[in-house]
């Protein structure tokens, strides 16, 4: 099984209207979901390789404090409690405090110095999870930090996660563009993700994960039939793939990887 820890490995969507968004990817990303263990709260979202994620109603008490729908991420973590002790010394800001999920595990929410969320998670199930192939259909290929802070977070995530440092891509007025690695790799191939500064139209710090869908150019038509709103793109990118940003039907933002059809 894959070392899930310190790296990216399961993705939350908190959504005003969990049916919706089912319908919604589904038609897009091509995923399939199912109810966890049995029950109908939350819907468990698998790609070609298998399950990645979960989408589910904005809890009653984080609605009332005014939670917008958004994509989570969650980090993979051998002591939940040691790892939010340690990353709060680093600078990092404890959200919610460890606790246990039945049935699941223990997690903990956490924020970088920046101000960016993310999840730790230690999964109860001794399986554990092997990672998708790069590029997988309906999986996350690629990770990208608007951040509060780049000097900051970028010594935070490579020092207490172990990531690599990649190229950094000039950006000029919008700063750096920083190619970071989970895996430790070093060159282009082994870049899972970027940090840049949080641009001027995104309103906090926060991750974006990008989808791998087979044909960006059909994704993003299906993205605006189905009441979904494209923000940026398609763009290609280095090494030849395309990408959008967009918001969903309920507002949660998201974006998209994939090659451009011939035709395209």
């Amino acid at each position: 099984m894959t070392d899930l820890n310190g790296k990216f490995f399961w993705y939350e969507l908190m959504t005003s209207d969990p049916q919706a968004a089912i319908a919604f990817y589904g038609g897009i990303v091509g995923w399939t979901a199912q109810a966890f263990g049995g029950g109908h709260d939350y819907k468990v979202i698998s790609g070609s390789a298998g399950p990645m994620g979960g989408i589910m109603a904005i809890p009653a008490e984080a609605r009332d404090c005014g939670m917008s729908p958004w994509w989570g991420g969650y980090v993979g973590s051998a002591d939940v409690d040691a790892d939010a002790k340690r990353l709060t010394e680093a600078g990092g800001t404890l959200k919610r405090a460890p606790e246990d999920i039945p049935g699941v595990g223990r997690f903990a929410v956490m924020a970088d110095p920046g101000g960016a969320v993310f999840m730790l998670l230690k999964g109860s199930s001794p399986d554990g999870m092997d990672a998708p192939s790069p590029m997988a259909n309906g999986h996350v290929g690629w990770h990208e930090l608007y951040s509060g802070d780049f000097d900051a977070d970028l010594a935070f995530y490579t020092g207490q996660f172990g990531w690599a440092k990649g190229e950094a891509m000039d950006m000029g007025e919008m700063g750096s563009y920083q190619l970071v690695s989970q895996t430790g790799g070093t060159d282009f191939q082994s870049m899972t993700g970027g940090i840049m500064p949080r641009p001027k139209e995104v309103p906090v710090p926060a991750w974006l994960f990008y989808f791998v869908v087979p044909d960006i150019d059909a994704a993003t038509e299906k993205v605006k039939a189905g009441g979904g709103a494209v923000l940026n793109g398609p763009m290609e990118v280095p090494g030849g793939a395309w990408i959008i940003q967009a918001t969903d039907p309920q507002g949660a933002m998201f974006a998209l990887v994939g090659m451009r059809s011939a035709e395209g």
